[in-house]
């Protein structure tokens, strides 16, 4: 059997230690002294975690030029040699290669990012370097109604363009498009800015983004959503509300906004201030442009 690629290229080694204070991360360990462990975990686990975080966004985005801030906060913070991360990655590779470690490889990387996440302080983000050892920076940018196929275009383009985020400009649409594109962009660690107009649907890709930006000229609005046809409007919204509060929980964001949408009717707008989707977690950053 052939040996596993490399999990990480040359060039992303020399710059993970290059850039490995760059993520800002609050350890508190010091330049000579690494963090102190988690309680009930070893080193030997907690270098498990980080490469299993790190193989999650290679296998993602099937580019060896990928990884996560926190596998940069991680390997910083508590001192850990790239190299071993690299080894650690590739075993991991190697056991997956196995039917019978595949779930559980799956299982350990699911969460890693997230675990890693709350150790270092750091948010979850997807990080590409170029082939000169750079942070690449490209974002996504799409205006347009949320249409059927709609998700499946933008993952396609963001892809395609080894985007790290996605600014988006729509009237709404889809529900149903706009929240699994949300979804996608929020288990790949992807960003989401917003500049101009965003309302209805177009809220719940916001939503989904690792960490959500706004401009002071950003327009966010919402109102109900429209009742399928085969549903008496009473039963059709409630459950569309009641669905809408589920979406934004799972995103982190407060329910609020749901409920706030549900008192508006479908023919008008409530817009939202900056202030209120920075309160309420919707946007996690203002930002002067995008």
């Amino acid at each position: 059997m052939s040996q596993p690629a490399p999990a990480l290229s040359l060039v992303l080694l020399i710059s993970l230690l290059l850039l490995g204070g760059c993520a800002g991360t609050p350890l508190g360990g010091g330049a000579n002294k690494p963090a102190p462990l988690p309680p009930g975990m070893s080193r030997d686990d907690l270098l498990t975690t980080i490469a299993a975080c790190h193989l999650r966004r290679v296998a993602q985005t099937e580019d060896r030029g990928s990884t996560d801030r926190v596998v940069i906060a991680a390997v910083e913070g508590y001192h850990f040699s790239v190299r071993k991360m690299v080894q650690r990655a590739n075993e991991l590779t190697a056991a997956a290669v196995d039917p019978t470690n595949r779930a559980s490889m799956r299982g350990i990387a699911v969460d890693a990012c997230e675990r890693l996440a709350v150790l270092t302080g750091t948010t979850p983000g997807l990080v590409r370097f170029d082939d000169s050892g750079g942070l690449e920076s490209t974002w996504l940018v799409v205006d347009g109604e949320i249409h059927e196929g709609f998700a499946d275009e933008v993952i396609g383009k963001l892809r395609a363009e080894k985007a790290v985020g996605l600014v988006i400009s729509s009237p709404g649409g889809s529900l149903f498009e706009a929240r699994r594109l949300g979804r996608y962009l929020r288990r790949n660690g992807l960003r989401v800015g917003v500049k101009g107009l965003c309302t209805s649907a177009c809220v719940d890709v916001l939503a989904g983004g690792i960490e959500r930006y706004v401009t002071p000229r950003a327009k966010l609005g919402i109102h109900q959503s429209r009742v399928p046809q085969h549903l008496s409007s009473h039963e059709g919204g409630q459950l569309s509300v009641a669905a809408a509060a589920l979406y934004l929980r799972e995103m982190g964001v407060d329910e609020v906004v749901a409920l706030a949408a549900a008192s508006v009717p479908n023919d008008s707008m409530y817009w939202i201030t900056v202030a209120e989707a920075l309160e309420t977690g919707l946007a996690t950053q203002l930002v002067e442009s995008l």
